[in-house]
């Protein structure tokens, strides 16, 4: 179980395994909808008794190995486990770059990213690159934010988010507090890709240099800016509404 734990707790481990630990039925549905075939699964009484997870470990995809609550909670994240967890292989990216896409740099909280992660795969984002800076999106909690979103994109890290934006074959937006493209007034046509910054410091001045536009979301007056998760979900909403 000692693998386990790690799968959880150690994002460099995660990374040298090439694995990441999925928690409760929704997530593991989620991987086999998309074909992601889990390597092990650990599920409790609890849990195959459950009628939503006993038919999950029906699928021919599963061999669960049975264990103690005890021993669920000692390898899982959550607090209250939910009667099964699996382990699965976390995909290398491909090789082309598909759109639209999202960067994300410095995005520190585990549930900013999940949550970006869910948002972008439900408005037709392909691909989302972050930077080294930002949490594991393959942790349990970006995973548990995510929502199943992970296995509809591609997820790629870099070292070298520049030189990404760079390689992008369309227009780079970010989104800048004050004095960008007010976001109703943009043109949000052809290949895009937008980048999100850190929940306090926003993004770097190079990157927002590197964008091809800059834009802004018209807030009251009483508000000095959104959340970084917010501030992307209005946003791919807004191209999502448009269309191609």
């Amino acid at each position: 179980m000692r693998h386990w734990r790690k799968l959880a707790e150690d994002p460099r481990y995660r990374r040298a395994q090439g694995r990441a630990l999925i928690e409760g039925p929704h997530l593991l549905q989620a991987a086999l909808q998309h074909g992601r075939k889990p390597l092990n699964v650990l599920a409790t009484e609890t849990g195959v008794a459950d009628p939503e997870i006993g038919k999950l470990l029906q699928h021919n995809a599963i061999r669960p190995v049975l264990v103690t609550e005890t021993v669920l909670r000692s390898v899982a994240d959550a607090e209250s486990p939910q009667g099964v967890a699996a382990e699965i292989e976390i995909p290398a990216p491909g090789g082309k770059q598909p759109v639209p896409a999202v960067f994300l740099e410095g995005v520190q909280d585990p549930a900013n990213v999940g949550a970006i992660l869910r948002t972008a795969a439900a408005f037709g984002v392909r691909r989302v690159v972050l930077d080294q800076a930002c949490a594991d999106p393959w942790s349990p909690k970006a995973l548990r934010a995510g929502m199943g979103g992970h296995f509809t994109l591609e997820v790629q890290e870099t070292r070298d988010l520049l030189a990404e934006l760079d390689a992008f074959p369309g227009t780079v937006l970010c989104t800048v507090v004050r004095g960008g493209v007010p976001l109703p007034a943009a043109k949000l046509n052809g290949a895009l890709a937008w980048v999100f910054g850190a929940e306090g410091a926003g993004l770097s001045e190079a990157v927002v240099k590197r964008a091809d536009v800059k834009l802004s979301i018209p807030i009251g007056l009483q508000t000095d800016s959104l959340n970084v998760a917010a501030s992307a979900a209005i946003c791919l909403y807004e191209a999502f509404r448009r269309g191609p």
